[in-house]
């Protein structure tokens, strides 16, 4: 008897026209843009916050945390709304693409180098088809933001 594979939902966006994931558990909701709050003495890639229903959150954008080329807003741009550490971070991409169903051993380890994106951001690699697209860490990729104790 095969055992059961476990199975993932991703949910797969855009950033500098490369395709990325997040596991879909994560992931509370996702919005169009909303008028961003700047904060004074922060990282640059917190664009500041939202009151997304009453709830205070901070905006990330993954642009600028991966040291990418800044890029307009446009239509397609959304808010991906994520549970991190039982805090709600908001996720600036340029487009919401899909979401995937995969299993677990779909999910590659990453290369060495993967694009633009330094590798400790990255869970894995998948392939579907013709697609290719990073899995991120996003719990790596706020580490650099928890102060130190």
């Amino acid at each position: 008897m095969e055992a059961t594979k476990k199975k993932l939902k991703l949910i797969v966006f855009e950033l500098q026209k490369e395709e990325y994931a997040i596991p879909v558990q994560q992931v509370r909701s996702i919005e169009k843009l909303l008028p961003i709050t700047r904060v004074p003495n922060v990282p640059p890639h917190i664009k500041g916050v939202i009151n997304l229903r009453g709830v205070i959150t901070p905006i990330v954008d993954l642009s600028t945390r991966f040291n990418l080329e800044e890029k307009l807003e446009t239509d397609a741009s959304r808010i991906i709304i994520t549970l991190v550490d039982e805090h709600e971070i908001g996720f600036i991409v340029d487009a919401a693409n899909d979401v995937v169903d995969i299993t677990e051993e779909a999910m590659e380890p990453a290369p060495e180098v993967v694009g633009s994106v330094e590798n400790k951001y990255v869970q894995g690699v998948v392939k579907i088809d013709k697609r290719l697209f990073v899995c991120l860490d996003l719990n790596e990729i706020l580490q650099l933001d928890q102060p130190k104790v």
